[in-house]
Order: C-alpha cells, then sequence, then structure tokens
C-alpha cells in the first residue's frame, strides 16, 4: 500500500523582506506570499495528478508489495523470464492511493502563515486544514525577532554555543533543535498512523520540515541545515508500506 506525503512550507510574511527569526511569533502571510502560496497549489496538484496517473509498476512493488501470484510455484522468476518485457510497464490500479488523485486531508501548525498557506492547499479539494500544536515552529526564546546580526552582536556567548552545538543548544528561553525534532516527529508519525494509503499534506515551517525530512532521511540533525526549505516550496515522499521514498525536494 503506498502512501503519498506532500509537506510544504508557508509563504512570505509580512516584513521578510529583513531575514529575521520569527519562530513562535504569529505573523500574517504578506499579499506576496498568499500569491505564492496559490502557484504552489497549483504546481502541486498538477504533480500529484502526474504521479499517481503515471505511478508505474517498479522494483518498489516487487520487494515491498504482494500479490496473489506471490504464491505461485512459478511466480519467483517471472520477471527474469519475462525478458522482452519493460520492467515498468504496467499501471497500478488497485482502487486505493496509488491511482486516487489530489489530497484526502491537509494538517497544519496553528501559526497564522501555515493556517493561510493550508487553507490555499486545501481549497482545491474541498477540505478545511487540521491544526496541529506540535507543528508550529521552533521557539527561539529571547532570539524571536531578531536577525542573525543581532543575535551575534546581543549573545556572543549563546551564539558560539549554538554553533557548537546546534543540536542540544536551546536559545535563551527557548527550544533546542533536539526538542523541536522530538515534539515534530511524534506528529507526523501518528498522521501517518492515521492515514496510512492515502494522500496527506503537512503544511509547516522551515525547522519543522527539516526535522521531519532528516526523520525519514535517517539524516543526522547535526547536518539539519543542508536540507534547504524555501518560502512556498512542498516535498513529496512516498510510503511503500514504511519505508519512505523522496520523489520531490525543495521544489519552490
Amino acid at each position: 500500500m503506498v502512501t503519498t506525503f506532500c509537506l510544504v512550507r508557508h509563504g512570505a510574511t509580512e516584513g521578510s523582506e529583513v531575514p529575521r527569526y520569527k519562530g513562535s511569533i504569529d505573523v500574517a502571510l504578506s499579499a506576496h506570499g498568499q500569491a505564492q502560496m496559490r502557484q504552489t497549489a497549483g504546481r502541486l496538484r498538477d504533480y500529484l495528478a502526474k504521479l499517481i496517473t503515471a505511478r508505474q509498476h517498479s522494483y518498489l512493488r516487487d520487494i515491498h508489495g504482494k500479490s496473489a501470484d506471490d504464491n505461485r510455484p512459478d511466480s519467483t522468476n517471472k520477471s527474469n523470464t519475462d525478458s522482452g518485457r519493460d520492467h515498468e510497464a504496467e499501471p497500478v490500479d488497485d482502487g486505493r492511493s496509488e491511482t486516487r488523485v489530489g489530497l484526502d486531508v491537509v494538517y497544519c501548525s496553528p501559526l497564522i502563515r501555515a493556517v493561510r498557506s493550508a487553507e490555499i492547499i486545501a481549497a482545491p479539494y474541498g477540505l478545511e486544514p487540521v491544526e496541529t500544536p506540535d507543528l508550529r515552529e521552533r521557539h527561539f526564546g529571547a532570539w524571536e525577532g531578531l536577525s542573525l546580526t543581532e543575535i551575534k552582536q546581543g549573545y556572543p556567548d549563546a551564539f558560539a554555543a549554538w554553533a557548537a552545538d546546534p543540536v542540544r543548544f536551546a536559545p535563551p528561553g527557548g527550544e533546542s533543535t533536539l526538542e523541536l525534532a522530538r515534539r515534530a516527529e511524534a506528529a507526523f508519525n501518528e498522521i501517518l498512523r492515521r492515514h496510512f494509503g492515502q494522500n496527506l499534506a503537512v503544511v509547516a515551517h522551515g525547522g519543522i520540515n527539516r526535522v521531519i525530512l532528516c526523520h525519514l532521511l535517517g539524516v543526522p540533525l547535526e547536518n539539519i541545515f543542508r536540507l534547504e526549505q524555501d518560502l512556498a516550496c512542498f516535498n513529496i515522499i512516498e510510503f511503500w508500506d514504511l519505508l519512505p521514498v523522496v520523489k520531490l525536494l525543495n521544489d519552490a
């Protein structure tokens, strides 16, 4: 059974011309951000239609899927004996998410920039986003609302400690990357459990998206910033049973 997971970052916010650590500050989408999300919604819908309707019989299904033929004595070497046949020639059609186009459910962070972005993503399917508190962005404590330059100047010792241990260090009054990852992973795992075999979306933030992607790819959190997540981007991950396979990363 295939689960299609779409991971989306919200669009540009008011005042985003100057990059700042907004974290848990509730900042609205700008007009530009809403336009970005409308474009993202269209691209995502087109991509899902192509992905799902063209999904082929592939090596992933051979390895992780089973059919009625699996118990037949001659089934073991069937792919080897059909030498003139393209291995990706047969489309899948079993009535499940493999051939169903569109989204079944949309989850989002409760911060307004993510909620509004999720509403735009969900609208073509007649869905209402489900707000999930543990998908909110990282709390940066005393650093919220500050630029990187302001943090370096105002908190030189704390910034040096963060640079030395970006996973476990927490800004004054804020969360560490490890704390963020624990709650984000737990929230995602529960969403996946509820909607196994469906097409689902999560609309969240740069930090949340990165820790979820690290979780799915087995990437150490120390390498979190090797994964870019641009504003209004989306990522597509298929789960073949429980095996995650990245189909698209940071499409912006």
